[in-house]
C-alpha cells in the first residue's frame, strides 16, 4: 500500500509541474506568493494608451484560486477590476485616486 501512495504522490507532483510550465508559457510573468502559490499575469496594450492586465492566482498545487482583469488608464492608475473567477462579479470601477495615493502593483517578470 505504501508503494501505491508513493506512486500517486509522484503522479500528482508531475501533474502540478506540467500545469506550472503551461502557466509560465501562457502568461510569461509571475510573482511568487508567500503560501507557495503564484500570481501569473500578462498585459495587453489598448489603442488609447490604456492597458489591461489579466491575472491568474493559483495555490501551491497550481489550482486556480482567482482570475481577474485589471484596467489601467494612460498614466498607469488602476481604474477598474473585473473579477471573473470563482464568481463573475462584473466590472468594478475604482474611486478617484490621486497621483500621491497611487502605487502600482508589482510587475516582476520571470527570467
Amino acid at each position: 500500500m505504501e508503494i501505491f501512495y508513493f506512486i500517486m504522490s509522484l503522479v500528482k507532483l508531475m501533474r502540478d509541474e506540467r500545469k506550472r510550465r503551461e502557466n509560465e508559457e501562457k502568461f510569461g510573468a509571475w510573482d511568487e506568493l508567500p503560501d507557495g502559490g503564484r500570481r501569473y499575469f500578462y498585459e495587453v496594450q489598448g489603442r488609447h494608451g490604456w492597458k489591461a492586465r489579466y491575472v491568474k492566482e493559483v495555490d501551491a498545487s497550481e489550482r486556480t484560486i482567482k482570475f481577474y482583469q485589471e484596467i489601467y488608464d494612460e498614466v498607469g492608475r488602476l481604474v477598474e477590476v473585473h473579477e471573473k473567477y470563482p464568481v463573475d462579479k462584473g466590472h468594478s470601477k475604482l474611486g478617484e485616486v490621486s497621483d500621491e495615493d497611487y502605487s502600482p502593483g508589482s510587475s516582476s517578470e520571470a527570467n
